[in-house]
């Protein structure tokens, strides 16, 4: 496992690096800390699954909502309603075309979470990134996000290839998730 600094002028390489081998990278966002993998690569996918001891729907990161939007099936009300409100801490889940990420990360009739964190590193990230990469938090199934880097690299140090260390954030919470259902957006988590 290495460990970098996120403001280490090579930590974009280094972490796309590490996620177009196949690895598993933690990484910090604008609100916790997340797992990143090539979101259309299933061995890097199930690697994930196992650490966090669950299988399921996670989002990605976009680079912009231009690109969000276009790996989308949405009517020009939804592209509106989705780009006013597809900001920093928050998910937005909408229906995806075939082919943007692993079916194994979408949720029920085609649908992906989406989030474009207001951080530096995940926007290289996403912008760099050749597949969209996940964030989903940074713990096992039923516990508890961690958020300071010394009980992450404990808990997970093992498990990993990369820890993209960004200090401690504590007292964070995860983003707001909405889903677009109907042309309106339900919010699920806030």
């Amino acid at each position: 496992m290495i460990e970098i600094d996120v403001h280490n002028k090579n930590v974009v390489v280094t972490a796309l690096k590490v996620i177009e081998e196949g690895g598993l990278i933690i990484y910090p966002t604008d609100t916790i800390y997340g797992f990143g993998v090539d979101a259309d690569n299933d061995d890097a996918i199930d690697k994930l699954n196992l650490i966090k001891r669950r299988s399921g729907p996670m989002s990605v990161l976009a680079p912009d909502s231009n690109t969000a939007l276009n790996w989308s099936h949405l009517s020009n009300n939804e592209i509106k309603l989705v780009e006013a409100n597809l900001k920093e801490q928050s998910t937005i889940i909408i229906p995806v075309r075939k082919g943007i990420v692993s079916h194994k990360i979408l949720g029920k009739n085609q649908t992906l979470g989406v989030r474009i964190p207001n951080n530096t590193f995940c926007n290289q990230l996403a912008k760099k990134s050749l597949n969209p990469i996940t964030t989903t938090s940074v713990n096992r199934h039923n516990h508890p996000a961690l958020n300071d880097p010394a009980k992450i690299l404990e808990e997970f140090g093992d498990e990993i290839d990369l820890f993209v260390n960004g200090g401690n954030l504590e007292g964070n919470k995860g983003s707001s998730i909405y889903k677009l259902e109907h042309g309106k957006l339900v919010q699920l988590r806030n």
